[in-house]
């Protein structure tokens, strides 16, 4: 081979080498940012709603609340992990966290209680500190479920201490998750609920029945604070070229509380 060829061989393998560490570098940023700043989420289940739909994407920001193993990429599980910067959210916060039965799982729900804090339900109302919290009727709205099919339910604004006002469904009647006696949040856990509250594996539930229990804080992923975008699954009945109807665009790039 001539010295020519040395160099042209020479220069493609500069040239491949210098677009896999670029490449390289693209992902090392990608995942800092979505490790320290920001990660996109997918809503597959109707247990937040009205305040979330099923096929929404959020937006979790992660350093309100410090970072710890559940901070990293949503494609990468490793064992717990001590918070580091940690903070604890306040009540009425959405967060997104690691299920503790299956670190893998990333669930939301909202933060009714801290630690300290004591928590009951009783006739579907949820009480804190042994007072009711406020709940004023807001009409009717209609629960999805996760084939497209609708129910009407109940709606109604909860206001919480510290006046967190949110919206939350609830059905007629008394059902199974209405009542419930009154614990005390231990240090370090949290008590997160669902918006709608007759259709959520929340800490009512214990991790082994496959309920949220009582979060572990190290659990944390971030807070919830925008939508980025939604479509409506329920589009996919129709025929493709109809399932850009589907996208929610009132829903894009929107604040959650």
């Amino acid at each position: 081979m001539d010295s020519s060829s040395d160099r042209s061989l020479a220069s493609r393998v500069r040239r491949w080498t210098g677009s896999l560490i670029d490449m390289a570098a693209i992902v090392l940023v990608v995942a800092a940012a979505k490790t320290a700043i920001a990660e996109p989420y997918y809503v597959p289940s109707g247990s937040m709603e009205p305040t979330l739909q099923i096929g929404d994407e959020l937006l979790a920001t992660k350093y309100p609340y410090g970072y710890s193993s559940a901070s990293l990429p949503a494609f990468v599980t490793l064992p717990d992990t001590r918070r580091i910067l940690g903070a604890l959210p306040r009540r009425g916060d959405i967060v997104v966290f690691r299920w503790p039965g299956n670190r893998s799982q990333v669930w939301v729900k909202r933060v009714v209680g801290l630690p300290g804090d004591r928590i009951a339900m009783r006739h579907g109302r949820l009480w804190i500190n042994g007072a009711p919290v406020g709940l004023v009727a807001d009409g009717t709205g209609q629960s999805e479920a996760a084939d497209g099919s609708r129910e009407p339910v109940h709606r109604f604004i909860e206001t919480l201490p510290g006046n967190r006002r949110h919206l939350i469904f609830k059905h007629a009647g008394i059902e199974p998750l209405d009542n419930m006696p009154e614990i005390v949040v231990p240090p370090r856990r949290l008590f997160v609920m669902g918006d709608n509250r007759d259709n959520s594996a929340d800490s009512r539930i214990p991790v082994a029945l496959g309920g949220a229990g009582l979060l572990p804080v190290s659990d944390l992923v971030g807070r919830v604070d925008a939508l980025v975008g939604s479509w409506d699954l329920a589009a996919m009945r129709q025929p493709i070229w109809e399932w850009p109807s589907g996208l929610r665009f009132s829903r894009f790039f929107t604040a959650v509380r």
